[in-house]
Protein backbone atom coordinates (compact mmCIF):
# COMPACT_ATOMS: atom_id res chain seq x y z
CA UNK A 1 0.00 0.00 0.00
CA UNK A 2 1.14 3.50 -0.74
CA UNK A 3 1.72 5.59 2.43
CA UNK A 4 -1.22 7.81 3.33
CA UNK A 5 -1.65 11.08 5.20
CA UNK A 6 -5.13 12.51 5.78
CA UNK A 7 -5.25 16.23 6.55
CA UNK A 8 -8.62 17.37 7.90
CA UNK A 9 -9.55 21.05 7.87
CA UNK A 10 -12.37 21.76 10.33
CA UNK A 11 -11.37 18.79 12.46
CA UNK A 12 -13.27 19.95 15.56
CA UNK A 13 -16.64 19.96 13.78
CA UNK A 14 -19.39 17.33 13.75
CA UNK A 15 -18.49 15.95 10.32
CA UNK A 16 -14.94 15.15 11.40
CA UNK A 17 -15.73 13.78 14.86
CA UNK A 18 -18.91 11.85 14.03
CA UNK A 19 -18.25 10.67 10.47
CA UNK A 20 -14.69 11.04 9.17
CA UNK A 21 -12.63 9.78 12.12
CA UNK A 22 -14.91 6.75 12.76
CA UNK A 23 -14.71 5.91 9.04
CA UNK A 24 -10.91 6.14 9.05
CA UNK A 25 -10.78 4.00 12.19
CA UNK A 26 -12.89 1.26 10.62
CA UNK A 27 -10.83 1.26 7.42
CA UNK A 28 -7.70 1.04 9.56
CA UNK A 29 -9.08 -1.85 11.63
CA UNK A 30 -9.94 -3.73 8.43
CA UNK A 31 -6.46 -3.07 6.97
CA UNK A 32 -7.96 -1.27 3.98
CA UNK A 33 -5.52 1.63 4.45
CA UNK A 34 -1.88 1.57 5.61
CA UNK A 35 -1.27 0.53 9.22
CA UNK A 36 0.92 3.62 9.68
CA UNK A 37 -1.64 6.10 8.31
CA UNK A 38 -1.07 9.63 9.59
CA UNK A 39 -4.05 11.85 10.43
CA UNK A 40 -3.37 15.58 10.78
CA UNK A 41 -6.28 17.39 12.42
CA UNK A 42 -6.36 21.13 11.74
CA UNK A 43 -8.43 23.73 13.56
CA UNK A 44 -8.54 27.24 15.00
CA UNK A 45 -8.84 26.12 18.61
CA UNK A 46 -5.81 26.33 20.87
CA UNK A 47 -5.54 22.58 21.49
CA UNK A 48 -2.62 20.24 21.79
CA UNK A 49 -3.15 16.70 20.49
CA UNK A 50 -4.26 15.37 23.89
CA UNK A 51 -6.86 18.13 24.31
CA UNK A 52 -8.09 17.55 20.77
CA UNK A 53 -8.55 13.85 21.41
CA UNK A 54 -10.58 14.57 24.54
CA UNK A 55 -12.77 16.82 22.38
CA UNK A 56 -13.22 14.04 19.83
CA UNK A 57 -14.13 11.45 22.46
CA UNK A 58 -16.73 13.76 23.97
CA UNK A 59 -18.40 14.33 20.59
CA UNK A 60 -18.27 10.93 18.92
CA UNK A 61 -21.12 8.45 19.36
CA UNK A 62 -19.03 5.34 20.08
CA UNK A 63 -15.63 6.40 21.46
CA UNK A 64 -14.34 2.83 21.69
CA UNK A 65 -14.57 2.40 17.93
CA UNK A 66 -11.95 5.07 17.23
CA UNK A 67 -9.45 4.31 20.00
CA UNK A 68 -7.27 2.33 17.58
CA UNK A 69 -6.26 5.45 15.65
CA UNK A 70 -5.49 7.65 18.66
CA UNK A 71 -1.73 7.25 18.23
CA UNK A 72 -2.00 8.17 14.54
CA UNK A 73 -3.63 11.56 15.14
CA UNK A 74 -1.75 14.85 15.42
CA UNK A 75 -3.50 18.17 16.02
CA UNK A 76 -2.16 21.44 14.63
CA UNK A 77 -3.66 24.88 15.14
CA UNK A 78 -4.08 26.86 11.93
CA UNK A 79 -5.32 30.26 10.82
CA UNK A 80 -6.84 29.67 7.40
CA UNK A 81 -5.86 33.17 6.26
CA UNK A 82 -2.19 32.98 7.29
CA UNK A 83 0.38 31.86 4.69
CA UNK A 84 2.99 30.97 7.31
CA UNK A 85 0.68 28.39 8.90
CA UNK A 86 0.44 26.51 5.59
CA UNK A 87 4.21 26.71 5.13
CA UNK A 88 4.70 25.34 8.65
CA UNK A 89 2.30 22.49 7.88
CA UNK A 90 4.27 21.71 4.73
CA UNK A 91 7.53 21.63 6.68
CA UNK A 92 5.98 19.29 9.26
CA UNK A 93 4.75 16.93 6.54
CA UNK A 94 8.18 16.94 4.89
CA UNK A 95 9.76 15.94 8.22
CA UNK A 96 7.22 13.32 9.32
CA UNK A 97 5.58 11.81 6.22
CA UNK A 98 6.98 9.87 3.27
CA UNK A 99 7.42 12.25 0.35
CA UNK A 100 5.66 9.77 -1.95
CA UNK A 101 2.64 9.42 0.35
CA UNK A 102 -0.88 9.98 -0.91
CA UNK A 103 -2.02 13.32 0.50
CA UNK A 104 -5.75 13.55 1.15
CA UNK A 105 -6.86 17.07 2.09
CA UNK A 106 -10.43 17.00 3.42
CA UNK A 107 -12.14 20.40 3.65
CA UNK A 108 -14.82 19.80 6.31
CA UNK A 109 -15.51 23.53 6.24
CA UNK A 110 -18.15 26.08 5.39
CA UNK A 111 -18.13 26.29 1.56
CA UNK A 112 -17.41 30.01 1.83
CA UNK A 113 -13.92 29.08 3.02
CA UNK A 114 -13.11 26.83 0.05
CA UNK A 115 -11.53 29.60 -2.08
CA UNK A 116 -9.09 30.86 0.56
CA UNK A 117 -7.97 27.35 1.54
CA UNK A 118 -7.61 26.25 -2.09
CA UNK A 119 -5.49 29.30 -2.85
CA UNK A 120 -3.15 28.65 0.09
CA UNK A 121 -2.86 24.91 -0.61
CA UNK A 122 -1.66 25.75 -4.09
CA UNK A 123 0.60 28.67 -3.14
CA UNK A 124 2.34 26.68 -0.39
CA UNK A 125 2.71 23.66 -2.71
CA UNK A 126 1.00 21.47 -0.15
CA UNK A 127 -0.96 20.35 -3.21
CA UNK A 128 1.03 20.20 -6.43
CA UNK A 129 -1.24 20.89 -9.38
CA UNK A 130 -1.36 17.81 -11.62
CA UNK A 131 -0.05 15.40 -8.96
CA UNK A 132 -2.90 12.87 -8.72
CA UNK A 133 -1.56 11.52 -5.42
CA UNK A 134 -2.54 14.90 -3.92
CA UNK A 135 -6.34 14.84 -3.55
CA UNK A 136 -8.56 17.70 -2.36
CA UNK A 137 -12.02 16.79 -1.05
CA UNK A 138 -14.96 19.21 -0.92
CA UNK A 139 -18.35 18.69 0.73
CA UNK A 140 -21.59 19.94 -0.79
CA UNK A 141 -23.08 22.46 -1.35
CA UNK A 142 -21.15 23.52 -4.44
CA UNK A 143 -22.57 27.00 -4.80
CA UNK A 144 -26.13 28.18 -4.22
CA UNK A 145 -27.07 28.54 -7.91
CA UNK A 146 -25.51 28.00 -11.32
CA UNK A 147 -23.58 31.28 -11.36
CA UNK A 148 -22.01 30.80 -7.93
CA UNK A 149 -21.18 27.15 -8.66
CA UNK A 150 -19.40 28.17 -11.85
CA UNK A 151 -17.46 30.84 -9.99
CA UNK A 152 -16.26 28.42 -7.31
CA UNK A 153 -15.41 25.73 -9.83
CA UNK A 154 -13.41 28.08 -12.04
CA UNK A 155 -11.38 29.09 -9.01
CA UNK A 156 -10.70 25.44 -8.11
CA UNK A 157 -9.55 24.72 -11.65
CA UNK A 158 -7.07 27.58 -11.31
CA UNK A 159 -5.28 25.69 -8.53
CA UNK A 160 -6.00 21.98 -9.12
CA UNK A 161 -6.62 19.61 -12.01
CA UNK A 162 -10.04 17.95 -12.25
CA UNK A 163 -8.43 14.57 -11.47
CA UNK A 164 -7.36 15.93 -8.06
CA UNK A 165 -10.78 17.29 -7.09
CA UNK A 166 -13.24 15.04 -5.22
CA UNK A 167 -16.69 16.56 -4.75
CA UNK A 168 -18.52 14.49 -2.15
CA UNK A 169 -22.22 13.73 -2.15
CA UNK A 170 -22.33 11.26 0.73
CA UNK A 171 -25.57 9.73 -0.60
CA UNK A 172 -23.53 8.16 -3.40
CA UNK A 173 -21.54 6.24 -0.80
CA UNK A 174 -24.62 4.54 0.63
CA UNK A 175 -24.70 0.81 0.00
CA UNK A 176 -28.01 0.72 -1.85
CA UNK A 177 -27.15 3.69 -4.08
CA UNK A 178 -24.02 1.81 -5.14
CA UNK A 179 -26.27 -1.19 -5.78
CA UNK A 180 -28.59 0.57 -8.24
CA UNK A 181 -26.43 -0.22 -11.26
CA UNK A 182 -25.97 -3.83 -10.13
CA UNK A 183 -29.73 -4.32 -9.74
CA UNK A 184 -30.35 -2.77 -13.15
CA UNK A 185 -27.65 -4.21 -15.33
CA UNK A 186 -26.89 -7.57 -13.70
CA UNK A 187 -30.50 -8.80 -13.74
CA UNK A 188 -32.04 -9.49 -17.12
CA UNK A 189 -35.58 -9.42 -15.73
CA UNK A 190 -35.14 -5.69 -15.07
CA UNK A 191 -32.85 -4.45 -17.84
CA UNK A 192 -35.07 -5.98 -20.53
CA UNK A 193 -38.03 -3.82 -19.41
CA UNK A 194 -36.14 -0.74 -18.18
CA UNK A 195 -37.74 1.71 -20.60
CA UNK A 196 -40.95 3.63 -21.25
CA UNK A 197 -42.77 0.56 -22.59
CA UNK A 198 -42.11 -1.32 -19.36
CA UNK A 199 -42.06 1.38 -16.68
CA UNK A 200 -45.12 3.42 -15.77
CA UNK A 201 -43.58 5.83 -13.22
CA UNK A 202 -40.64 6.39 -10.89
CA UNK A 203 -40.82 7.92 -7.41
CA UNK A 204 -37.71 9.16 -5.62
CA UNK A 205 -38.45 10.07 -2.01
CA UNK A 206 -36.38 11.32 0.93
CA UNK A 207 -38.44 12.06 4.05
CA UNK A 208 -37.28 13.28 7.46
CA UNK A 209 -39.18 13.57 10.72
CA UNK A 210 -36.90 16.19 12.28
CA UNK A 211 -36.74 19.91 11.59
CA UNK A 212 -33.59 21.92 10.88
CA UNK A 213 -31.92 20.82 14.15
CA UNK A 214 -29.84 23.91 14.81
CA UNK A 215 -28.77 24.32 11.17
CA UNK A 216 -31.18 27.18 10.64
CA UNK A 217 -28.70 29.67 9.21
CA UNK A 218 -27.35 27.25 6.61
CA UNK A 219 -30.71 25.70 5.77
CA UNK A 220 -32.55 28.99 5.33
CA UNK A 221 -30.01 30.03 2.71
CA UNK A 222 -30.61 26.87 0.69
CA UNK A 223 -33.95 25.14 1.34
CA UNK A 224 -35.09 21.67 0.34
CA UNK A 225 -34.78 22.27 -3.40
CA UNK A 226 -31.11 23.27 -3.27
CA UNK A 227 -30.11 21.17 -0.27
CA UNK A 228 -31.65 17.85 -1.33
CA UNK A 229 -33.07 17.86 -4.86
CA UNK A 230 -30.05 19.48 -6.55
CA UNK A 231 -27.72 16.83 -5.19
CA UNK A 232 -29.11 13.64 -3.67
CA UNK A 233 -32.37 13.25 -5.61
CA UNK A 234 -31.01 14.21 -9.02
CA UNK A 235 -28.06 11.86 -8.54
CA UNK A 236 -30.47 9.00 -7.83
CA UNK A 237 -32.61 9.97 -10.81
CA UNK A 238 -29.62 9.96 -13.14
CA UNK A 239 -28.57 6.46 -12.03
CA UNK A 240 -32.09 5.13 -12.60
CA UNK A 241 -32.62 6.83 -15.97
CA UNK A 242 -29.21 6.67 -17.65
CA UNK A 243 -28.54 4.50 -20.67
CA UNK A 244 -26.12 1.59 -20.47
CA UNK A 245 -22.60 3.09 -20.26
CA UNK A 246 -19.83 1.97 -22.61
CA UNK A 247 -18.07 0.55 -19.55
CA UNK A 248 -18.35 0.90 -15.79
CA UNK A 249 -15.35 3.16 -15.57
CA UNK A 250 -15.98 6.47 -13.86
CA UNK A 251 -15.93 8.67 -16.96
CA UNK A 252 -18.28 6.47 -18.98
CA UNK A 253 -20.83 6.29 -16.15
CA UNK A 254 -20.71 10.06 -15.62
CA UNK A 255 -21.12 10.71 -19.35
CA UNK A 256 -24.45 8.86 -19.29
CA UNK A 257 -25.60 10.58 -16.09
CA UNK A 258 -24.94 13.99 -17.62
CA UNK A 259 -27.00 13.07 -20.71
CA UNK A 260 -29.96 12.39 -18.42
CA UNK A 261 -29.62 15.69 -16.57
CA UNK A 262 -29.35 17.59 -19.86
CA UNK A 263 -32.68 16.10 -20.99
CA UNK A 264 -34.55 16.77 -17.75
CA UNK A 265 -37.73 18.87 -17.75
CA UNK A 266 -40.51 19.47 -15.23
CA UNK A 267 -44.22 20.22 -15.08
CA UNK A 268 -44.56 23.69 -13.57
CA UNK A 269 -48.19 22.90 -12.76
CA UNK A 270 -47.13 19.89 -10.65
CA UNK A 271 -44.72 21.71 -8.35
CA UNK A 272 -45.52 22.01 -4.65
CA UNK A 273 -43.36 23.68 -2.01
CA UNK A 274 -44.15 23.76 1.69
CA UNK A 275 -42.80 25.05 4.98
CA UNK A 276 -43.49 23.25 8.24
CA UNK A 277 -45.44 25.13 10.87
CA UNK A 278 -43.08 26.70 13.37
CA UNK A 279 -40.12 26.91 10.98
CA UNK A 280 -39.85 30.69 11.37
CA UNK A 281 -39.63 30.25 15.15
CA UNK A 282 -36.46 28.17 14.82
CA UNK A 283 -33.11 29.71 15.79
CA UNK A 284 -31.48 31.87 13.09
CA UNK A 285 -34.59 31.85 10.88
CA UNK A 286 -36.12 35.24 9.94
CA UNK A 287 -39.80 35.70 10.75
CA UNK A 288 -40.44 36.53 7.09
CA UNK A 289 -38.61 33.51 5.64
CA UNK A 290 -40.17 31.89 2.57
CA UNK A 291 -37.63 29.08 2.45
CA UNK A 292 -39.21 25.74 1.58
CA UNK A 293 -38.75 22.70 3.83
CA UNK A 294 -40.71 20.45 1.46
CA UNK A 295 -40.65 19.97 -2.32
CA UNK A 296 -42.72 17.80 -4.64
CA UNK A 297 -41.83 17.92 -8.31
CA UNK A 298 -43.02 16.03 -11.39
CA UNK A 299 -40.17 15.65 -13.88
CA UNK A 300 -39.56 13.97 -17.22
CA UNK A 301 -36.41 12.53 -18.78
CA UNK A 302 -36.76 13.31 -22.47
CA UNK A 303 -34.59 10.53 -23.85
CA UNK A 304 -35.75 7.72 -26.18
CA UNK A 305 -35.55 5.29 -23.25
CA UNK A 306 -37.79 7.23 -20.85
CA UNK A 307 -39.74 9.80 -22.85
CA UNK A 308 -43.20 10.24 -21.32
CA UNK A 309 -42.47 8.48 -18.02
CA UNK A 310 -43.06 10.73 -14.98
CA UNK A 311 -40.32 10.87 -12.36
CA UNK A 312 -41.78 12.17 -9.09
CA UNK A 313 -39.28 13.76 -6.71
CA UNK A 314 -40.25 14.47 -3.11
CA UNK A 315 -38.29 15.51 -0.05
CA UNK A 316 -39.07 17.33 3.16
CA UNK A 317 -38.69 17.81 6.89
CA UNK A 318 -41.15 17.23 9.73
CA UNK A 319 -42.93 14.47 7.77
CA UNK A 320 -44.53 11.22 8.92
CA UNK A 321 -41.43 9.01 8.82
CA UNK A 322 -37.71 8.97 8.14
CA UNK A 323 -37.32 7.09 4.88
CA UNK A 324 -35.43 7.26 1.61
CA UNK A 325 -36.50 5.02 -1.24
CA UNK A 326 -37.00 4.70 -4.96
CA UNK A 327 -40.15 3.03 -6.29
CA UNK A 328 -40.28 1.89 -9.91
CA UNK A 329 -43.83 1.02 -10.97
CA UNK A 330 -44.07 -1.23 -14.02
CA UNK A 331 -46.78 -1.18 -16.66
CA UNK A 332 -49.48 -3.82 -16.46
CA UNK A 333 -49.20 -6.69 -18.93
CA UNK A 334 -51.61 -7.39 -21.77
CA UNK A 335 -52.60 -10.57 -19.95
CA UNK A 336 -53.45 -8.64 -16.78
CA UNK A 337 -56.16 -6.74 -18.66
CA UNK A 338 -57.92 -10.01 -19.52
CA UNK A 339 -58.33 -11.08 -15.90
CA UNK A 340 -61.45 -9.93 -14.19
CA UNK A 341 -59.50 -9.50 -10.94
CA UNK A 342 -58.24 -6.49 -8.96
CA UNK A 343 -54.63 -6.99 -10.07
CA UNK A 344 -52.01 -4.42 -9.10
CA UNK A 345 -48.96 -3.31 -11.03
CA UNK A 346 -45.58 -4.76 -10.13
CA UNK A 347 -43.25 -2.47 -8.20
CA UNK A 348 -39.55 -2.51 -7.46
CA UNK A 349 -38.63 -0.78 -4.19
CA UNK A 350 -35.00 0.28 -3.78
CA UNK A 351 -34.74 1.04 -0.07
CA UNK A 352 -31.97 3.36 1.07
CA UNK A 353 -32.95 4.31 4.63
CA UNK A 354 -33.54 3.50 7.38
CA UNK A 355 -32.63 -0.01 6.16
CA UNK A 356 -30.98 -0.82 2.85
CA UNK A 357 -32.66 -3.40 0.69
CA UNK A 358 -34.70 -4.35 -2.36
CA UNK A 359 -38.36 -5.33 -2.53
CA UNK A 360 -40.29 -6.67 -5.52
CA UNK A 361 -44.10 -6.51 -5.36
CA UNK A 362 -45.96 -9.26 -7.24
CA UNK A 363 -49.54 -10.45 -7.66
CA UNK A 364 -50.30 -13.85 -6.14
CA UNK A 365 -53.37 -16.02 -5.59
CA UNK A 366 -54.66 -16.13 -2.05
CA UNK A 367 -54.55 -19.77 -0.87
CA UNK A 368 -58.02 -21.30 -0.80
CA UNK A 369 -60.99 -22.22 -2.97
CA UNK A 370 -61.63 -18.78 -4.45
CA UNK A 371 -59.69 -16.92 -7.13
CA UNK A 372 -58.78 -14.06 -4.87
CA UNK A 373 -55.58 -12.12 -5.45
CA UNK A 374 -53.19 -10.31 -3.14
CA UNK A 375 -49.99 -8.35 -3.40
CA UNK A 376 -46.88 -10.05 -2.01
CA UNK A 377 -43.42 -8.58 -1.62
CA UNK A 378 -40.17 -10.45 -2.09
CA UNK A 379 -37.66 -8.65 0.11
CA UNK A 380 -33.89 -8.62 0.42
CA UNK A 381 -32.50 -6.92 3.52
CA UNK A 382 -28.83 -6.07 3.08
CA UNK A 383 -28.13 -5.53 6.79
CA UNK A 384 -29.66 -8.93 7.62
CA UNK A 385 -27.14 -10.68 5.37
CA UNK A 386 -24.11 -8.54 6.16
CA UNK A 387 -24.08 -8.51 9.95
CA UNK A 388 -20.93 -6.73 11.11
CA UNK A 389 -19.84 -6.07 7.53
CA UNK A 390 -22.01 -3.09 6.61
CA UNK A 391 -19.92 -0.13 5.54
CA UNK A 392 -20.93 3.46 6.15
CA UNK A 393 -20.95 5.92 3.26
CA UNK A 394 -17.79 7.74 4.33
CA UNK A 395 -15.77 4.52 4.61
CA UNK A 396 -16.41 3.72 0.96
CA UNK A 397 -15.82 7.30 -0.17
CA UNK A 398 -12.54 7.70 1.72
CA UNK A 399 -11.27 4.37 0.43
CA UNK A 400 -12.15 5.33 -3.14
CA UNK A 401 -10.26 8.62 -2.79
CA UNK A 402 -7.19 6.77 -1.52
CA UNK A 403 -7.39 4.33 -4.44
CA UNK A 404 -8.15 7.04 -7.00
CA UNK A 405 -11.63 5.78 -7.95
CA UNK A 406 -13.99 8.62 -8.91
CA UNK A 407 -17.24 6.88 -9.89
CA UNK A 408 -19.00 7.88 -6.64
CA UNK A 409 -17.93 11.53 -6.86
CA UNK A 410 -19.63 14.24 -8.87
CA UNK A 411 -17.92 15.63 -11.93
CA UNK A 412 -18.24 19.33 -12.69
CA UNK A 413 -20.62 18.94 -15.64
CA UNK A 414 -22.99 16.88 -13.45
CA UNK A 415 -23.14 19.75 -10.98
CA UNK A 416 -23.46 22.33 -13.74
CA UNK A 417 -26.41 20.63 -15.46
CA UNK A 418 -28.11 19.94 -12.11
CA UNK A 419 -27.86 23.61 -11.10
CA UNK A 420 -29.13 24.71 -14.50
CA UNK A 421 -32.25 22.59 -13.94
CA UNK A 422 -32.73 23.72 -10.32
CA UNK A 423 -32.47 27.39 -11.28
CA UNK A 424 -35.31 26.88 -13.77
CA UNK A 425 -37.46 25.18 -11.15
CA UNK A 426 -36.73 27.95 -8.66
CA UNK A 427 -38.14 30.55 -11.04
CA UNK A 428 -41.57 28.91 -10.70
CA UNK A 429 -41.65 28.60 -6.90
CA UNK A 430 -44.63 30.15 -5.17
CA UNK A 431 -44.90 31.11 -1.52
CA UNK A 432 -44.62 27.81 0.39
CA UNK A 433 -47.72 26.16 1.78
CA UNK A 434 -47.54 25.97 5.60
CA UNK A 435 -48.12 22.37 6.71
CA UNK A 436 -48.63 20.68 10.05
CA UNK A 437 -48.95 17.08 8.88
CA UNK A 438 -47.87 14.98 5.94
CA UNK A 439 -51.51 14.21 5.15
CA UNK A 440 -52.05 17.87 4.26
CA UNK A 441 -49.23 17.61 1.73
CA UNK A 442 -50.52 14.33 0.30
CA UNK A 443 -53.92 15.86 -0.33
CA UNK A 444 -52.32 18.85 -2.06
CA UNK A 445 -50.25 16.52 -4.27
CA UNK A 446 -53.36 14.51 -5.17
CA UNK A 447 -55.08 17.72 -6.23
CA UNK A 448 -52.16 18.51 -8.55
CA UNK A 449 -51.41 15.11 -10.06
CA UNK A 450 -53.87 12.42 -8.88
CA UNK A 451 -50.73 10.62 -7.68
CA UNK A 452 -50.65 8.89 -4.30
CA UNK A 453 -47.38 9.62 -2.48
Amino acid sequence: MNPLVIIIFGSTGDLATRKLLPAVAKLHAQHQIPDDVCIVALGRRDFDTAAYWRHVISHTQQPGDIESIKSHVVYRQIDLETCNDYDALGAWLDDHVDKHATRLFYLALDPGLFPVVARHLNASRLVEQGNVSHAVVFEKPFGHDLASARSVNQLLWTFFDEQQIYRIDHYLGKEMIQNIMMVRFANRIFEEIWHNRGIKSVKIIAKETEGVLGRGGYYDASGALRDMVQSHLLQMLSLIAMDVPLSYRSEDVKNEKVKVLEKLSFDKHALLVGQYEGYTSEANIPDTSRTETFVFLKTFVNTPRFKGVPFYLMTGKKLDEKASLITIEFEETNEQRKWNLPLSTNKLHIKIAPEDGVGLVLNSKVPGLRDNVEQVELEYCIACHAVGNMSEAYEKLLLDIYEGHKTLFTRWDEIETAWSFIDKVGQHQDKPMVYRTYDELRQAIMALTDEEM
